[in-house]
């Protein structure tokens, strides 16, 4: 027939996947991991309010390749987030979808088995799956939104996301970031553009009608209110830093302007360490010293932390990958990240204790 001549010419293949609740009835949220998204969400909120003074830290892998290293990080991670939790909220970066530039992995749940298989279905469990045991560890997550299917399979067990910098003027984005159920930050343009991010925060305040699927699977229309807890990440860009105390100051006086929340997150990885993982402490270390110096936007900061230093291509024979060592971005060590939330808890602490700016406290993280 003609019409096999006008429908799906470049798609070679399709199928049917499991709907959202029935990956849910296999995979149900617990009491506990209940629990610690909710807390998790409030905890957020209330700090980006300003009702609660300590800072949040979203901190993990560049992306999650590796079911059992993820857990061992996490369960690394809530040791330390209980010993720093009276100054800093411990978020997990758990982000399972990587946006490519061109092309490459695209993250576990396009490719959980990394041999080209695409096993989609797969990686929505195995996402799902690691979720909930992060949860049941009473430790909040934290994702990129990207593919807009996919939150209905595991954003019940997500407390913070952020719409990425390659994704940042898409509408398909804005709309779904006002429907999403937790705080969402969004990060200025991979060419260092602010107004991207600052257009992006205002169109997700507002109320969308857009296309989606239901838990059901089926194709429907949601109506959003608008996400109220949107917030802009600095992340650099463009072979140029964002984080210096002026550019905060200007971006400070743009959400003025725009009658916005004095609401900033610092990444101190991608543009702002000029892609070298090594930096991060250092840009880190920068941010605490405007927090010192009395900034009071600054709510947050973001690492790029593995269990160990570096990165590694996928290699064609998988028993070669080493553990525990990121496939995309650089990343630094568990030691390092460790190193990084005491000294920071550290001079929090103490900074609160004397209550003055102390600006020969921050001499170094390392």
């Amino acid at each position: 027939m003609e019409i096999n001549k006008l429908l799906n010419t470049n798609i070679e293949s399709s199928m049917i996947l499991m709907t959202p609740m029935q990956i849910k009835e296999q995979l149900p949220l617990t009491k506990v991991a209940t629990e610690t998204v909710l807390q998790g969400r409030q905890a957020i909120q209330n700090i980006l309010d300003g009702k609660d003074s300590r800072k949040f830290i979203i901190v993990g892998p560049c992306s999650i390749h590796d079911f059992d290293a993820a857990l061992e990080y996490a369960e690394k991670l809530k040791i330390i987030a209980e010993q720093v939790k009276d100054k800093l909220l411990i978020v997990m970066r758990v982000y399972f979808e990587k946006p490519r530039t061109t092309i490459g992995w695209k993250g576990l749940i396009n490719d959980p088995d990394l041999d080209g298989s695409f096993n989609i279905q797969k990686g929505l469990f195995t996402a799902r799956n690691l979720l909930l045991k992060i949860a049941e560890l009473k430790l909040p997550a934290a994702t990129e939104a990207l593919d807009p299917v996919t939150p209905q399979y595991f954003s019940d067990l997500i407390s913070w996301a952020a719409i990425g910098a390659r994704t940042i003027e898409s509408q398909t984005h804005r709309e779904m970031a006002s429907g999403l159920s937790m705080p969402i930050g969004f990060k200025n343009g991979t060419d260092g553009n602010i107004q991207v991010a600052l257009d992006a925060i205002q169109s997700a305040n507002k109320l969308h009608h857009f296309l989606g699927i239901d838990q059901r699977g089926q194709v429907c229309t949601f109506k959003a209110k608008g996400n109220n807890y949107g917030h802009i990440i600095l992340r650099g860009g463009d072979g140029k830093p964002n984080f210096d105390a002026p550019t905060v100051a200007w971006v400070e006086k743009k959400l003025e302007g725009l009658k916005l929340p004095q609401r900033i997150i610092i990444d101190c990885s991608h543009g702002n360490s000029y892609k070298d993982h090594k930096l991060q402490a250092t840009v880190f270390n920068n941010v605490l010293q405007q927090i010192a110096d009395r900034n009071k936007s600054i709510v947050g900061m973001m690492l790029e932390s593995n269990l160990y230093e570096g990165n590694q291509k996928i290699p064609t024979d998988l028993k070669k990958l080493k553990y525990g060592v990121s496939v995309t971005d650089k990343c630094i060590s568990w030691e390092e990240t460790e190193e990084i939330i005491l000294s920071a808890h550290h001079k929090l602490s103490r900074m609160v204790v004397s209550g003055t700016p102390l600006r020969n406290l921050l001499t170094t993280v390392r």
